[in-house]
């Protein structure tokens, strides 16, 4: 069987553990098969010659900035992607390139993995892609949906933008739900949640002594928190959700099971839930060894 070629399209890439995640996948599968880092810039996605190179690919993921922005260079788009308007995974069908997002399914699985219920009332902080996608989540893993979407000022508008097409989604499933918009500024205290998940870059390496700003009180009345962040392994919003007695959560494991979704769309990979976790401690010592988290 011929060497299959992967590949991840963002900008920048510098700090990205795909490499390791899917060539240990690979590997798991007994699949020979390369995973190759392309920094392309957003003015170079739209060039014709981007296009090409990427259908040199058998298939490859979409990280920041480009999730959206791919879609245009696509032939066919998965229903969940263009509901979610954001794509992670691109498989090429025979010169067709196909768009998928692993995104949620990562999400899910990692809340599972930790026991933590994905129906109660929920927190969400920001609004970009990978919020967007859990506020997506949450609003269809629960009968009575309850999202408060949570931004600083200049979030509103796509706070908002998000707040109006859940609602839309939500009213045609003819579910009874709330969906609320809010700044960090205008949080109650004294609100209880089950369940807060970070979408936003706070806390992220380099600027690891960051924290998206809620009330200190506000942790005493949180259930449990995911950190979509997994760079470092243990955020300062997980260390403060913690010490409150918060069930806290990081997104590495969410990383390492959106790839292994991604080659389930490739090649039709399943994974055992137990090899995906010890992949997923590999890829922190693994980080730890290439950024030197261990030592912070």
């Amino acid at each position: 069987m011929k060497k299959r070629h992967f590949g991840l399209i963002g900008f920048p890439v510098g700090h990205t553990m795909s490499p390791f995640i899917h060539g240990e996948l690979f590997r798991l599968a007994g699949i020979d098969a390369d995973y190759t880092v392309f920094s392309v810039s957003p003015e170079g996605l739209a060039q014709p010659e981007e296009k090409e190179r990427l259908l040199g690919l058998d298939g490859f993921n979409v990280t920041i900035p480009h999730k959206q922005a791919v879609m245009t260079l696509l032939g066919k788009i998965d229903e969940k992607a263009a509901a979610f308007s954001s794509v992670n995974t691109v498989k090429n069908e025979n010169g067709c390139l196909c768009g998928f997002t692993t995104d949620g399914e990562g999400f899910q699985k990692s809340l599972r993995a930790a026991g933590i219920p994905m129906g109660g009332k929920n927190l969400i902080l920001g609004s970009g892609g990978v919020s967007r996608v859990m506020a997506f989540e949450l609003a269809d893993a629960a009968y009575f949906p309850d999202l408060t979407i949570c931004v600083r000022e200049s979030g509103l508008s796509s706070a908002r933008e998000l707040a109006d097409t859940l609602t839309e989604r939500l009213r045609r499933e003819q579910k009874d739900f709330l969906v609320r918009v809010c700044r960090y500024d205008e949080l109650d205290p004294a609100e209880s949640y089950d369940l807060a998940v970070n979408g936003t870059p706070a806390g992220m390496h380099p600027n690891t002594h960051t924290i998206p700003p809620l009330p200190a009180e506000l942790y005493q009345n949180i259930s449990a928190v995911f950190d979509a962040v997994y760079n470092p392994e243990d955020t300062l919003f997980l260390q403060t959700a913690r010490r409150a007695g918060a069930v806290a959560v990081g997104g590495m494991d969410m990383l390492v099971w959106q790839a292994a979704a991604a080659q389930r769309i490739w090649y039709g990979a399943e994974f055992d839930p137990q090899r995906v976790a010890e992949i997923s401690r590999s890829a922190i010592l693994e980080m730890n060894r290439m950024f030197g988290g261990a030592k912070e």
